[in-house]
């Protein structure tokens, strides 16, 4: 399963225009907390960077800081965890600030933006087509599939949602970011050859992709210790591994780690004993853009010739198509 958020729908229409700069009207209290600081972040490339922060005073905090709306923005009182993510517009709004949880029952009001959000979280089973038709000039729907869906569709596919959105998102970084990936993930389709990179391994040496090709079949696997699901998908890796490591089969490890320690400490505990390499960028990895990476585990499996023959195989269906191609 894929490290994502979940999806979601709603009824009404809304309008976003043009991006434009303006002072946020936006306040707040904490729940049980009476002093300390809450940090306003920019959400990017699936992170939080912080912009602004606002003392807390027996109990509320409150921002007027000039920042781009309508936009999504990060709420959090420690950087170093989560954060509530909101969507904020020129409207003034208030935030009642659950500290538990990773703030999950925390109530956001006088966003439209962000009660289209909060409802499309709690719905499942949503065609992302139809979610756009109903909001196309709606940041959400931008959101949702650059968010939600863009790691799950074909370059064309992404096409044709990107022209269901009405042309005041076209300029939104999310928007942007979808019609490059398009470009990237045509690159590395199946039956093409991929991109070569050079990445540092744990002891700090340089790998370069291309000297691990040529002498089998060789799963490029995107992960990262902080992601639950690549944990869970690990073992299937090591058995698979395992069993077809001497019938010309090998796994060359790329994670999206930022911290050394945890990066290592996950490989041991694992028993990944492939090849492993990280920048240790996070979402900025060099070589998660070069292969479109939005969503991890990922994967790609390619021949001797550094040609795609599969992409994203997980569980058993890793070992059955290596069992069909080293018959």
């Amino acid at each position: 399963m894929k490290y994502i958020l979940s999806i979601l729908l709603f009824s009404i229409v809304l309008s976003v225009n043009a991006q434009h700069s303006d002072n946020l009207k936006l306040t707040g209290s904490v729940d049980n907390v009476t002093k300390g600081k809450v940090y306003l972040q920019k959400f990017e490339n699936k992170m939080f960077h912080v912009i602004d922060s606002a003392a807390i005073s027996n109990g509320k905090f409150a921002f007027a800081t000039s920042v781009q709306l309508p936009e999504i923005y990060g709420l959090t009182l420690d950087t170093n965890r989560g954060s509530l993510l909101v969507f904020l517009d020129d409207n003034a709004v208030s935030v009642k600030l659950d500290s538990a949880s990773y703030y999950r029952n925390s109530v956001v009001s006088g966003s439209a933006l962000q009660d289209l959000f909060v409802s499309y979280k709690k719905e499942r089973h949503v065609k992302i087509d139809e979610f756009i038709k109903s909001h196309p000039k709606s940041l959400v729907a931008a959101y949702a599939l650059y968010r939600d869906f863009s790691y799950r569709l074909s370059p064309e596919e992404i096409k044709s949602n990107i022209a269901l959105l009405d042309p005041s998102l076209r300029e939104t970084p999310y928007v942007k970011v979808l019609e490059e990936l398009t470009k990237t993930l045509e690159i590395v389709s199946v039956g093409r050859k991929v991109p070569d990179f050079t990445v540092n391994d744990p002891e700090g040496n340089p790998v370069r992709l291309s000297d691990h090709l040529g002498k089998g079949y060789v799963l490029i696997d995107f992960w990262a210790a902080w992601c639950g699901p690549c944990r869970k998908e690990n073992p299937h890796v090591v058995k698979a591994y395992n069993e077809y490591k001497d019938k010309g089969f090998d796994v060359f490890g790329v994670s999206l780690d930022r911290k050394k320690e945890a990066w290592i400490t996950a490989i041991q505990k694992d028993g990944l004993v492939w090849t492993q390499v990280s920048d240790l960028k996070f979402w900025d990895s060099t070589p998660a853009k070069l292969y479109g990476i939005r969503a991890i585990p990922s994967n790609y499996l390619v021949d001797k010739d550094g040609v795609i023959v599969a992409k994203n195989l997980r569980g058993g269906d890793l070992e059955k198509v290596l069992a069909d191609l080293l018959k």
